[in-house]
């Protein structure tokens, strides 16, 4: 993809200190959180007002930090943000879990499975600590799961990074979502076939 690749080189380029690479890079890290924000905001909870736009504004503060950034390929610049988006938006939704709760019922999809959030963002709240645990007992399969919920990742992009085969990445992505489902809803019904291993392990 010619944008991923223009993306890849420009990171490279702007680690080796080149001003005109950070300057062509900053509007298409612009234009990438936009795409995540918008995924993860499509099926925002009734009521609430975090925008895409807010969310891009504040990831894109911490992204363009540069003593944190480790600007050194397309898929770990992807995996840094989805670990900022995941971050923004718990902190939102735990300050809104302080206002009375309630309000209908929306959908939030983990891939196939569907994961309900009420008005005050309850269930992402839940799921953020039920990722924690599974980060305890095992932290690959937290970071598939943030990689490709929070980040949108593909589980090429995501194989790249944690070094592993996209098998193993398929194969720890189906036991990872199984394992939230039980602990989120007490089911193993998180969709079709791939929600049937027993454990996280």
């Amino acid at each position: 993809m010619a944008h991923s690749t223009d993306t890849t080189q420009l990171l490279l380029d702007s680690r080796q200190g080149h001003k005109e690479a950070l300057d062509e890079l900053m509007p298409l890290v612009h234009d990438e959180l936009r795409d995540i924000a918008h995924r993860l905001l499509q099926k925002r909870p009734a009521g609430h007002m975090l925008t895409t736009t807010a969310l891009v504004h504040e990831a894109y503060l911490k992204l363009i930090d540069q003593s944190r950034v480790d600007w050194s390929d397309h898929a770990h610049f992807q995996a840094l943000s989805a670990r900022i988006m995941r971050q923004i938006l718990i902190d939102y939704f735990r300050k809104q879990s302080a206002d009375k709760r309630g309000g209908d019922a929306a959908m939030i999809s983990l891939e196939e499975g569907k994961i309900p959030v009420d008005q005050r963002g309850e269930t992402l709240l839940a799921l953020d600590e039920a990722l924690t645990r599974l980060a305890d007992r095992d932290p690959r399969k937290a970071q598939i799961v943030m990689y490709q919920f929070f980040g949108g990742m593909t589980q090429k992009a995501i194989a790249n990074v944690l070094d592993l085969s996209t098998r193993t990445i398929r194969r720890e992505w189906r036991k990872a979502r199984a394992w939230l489902a039980r602990e989120i809803s007490g089911t193993d019904e998180v969709g079709g076939d791939e929600g049937t291993d027993e454990s996280a392990s």
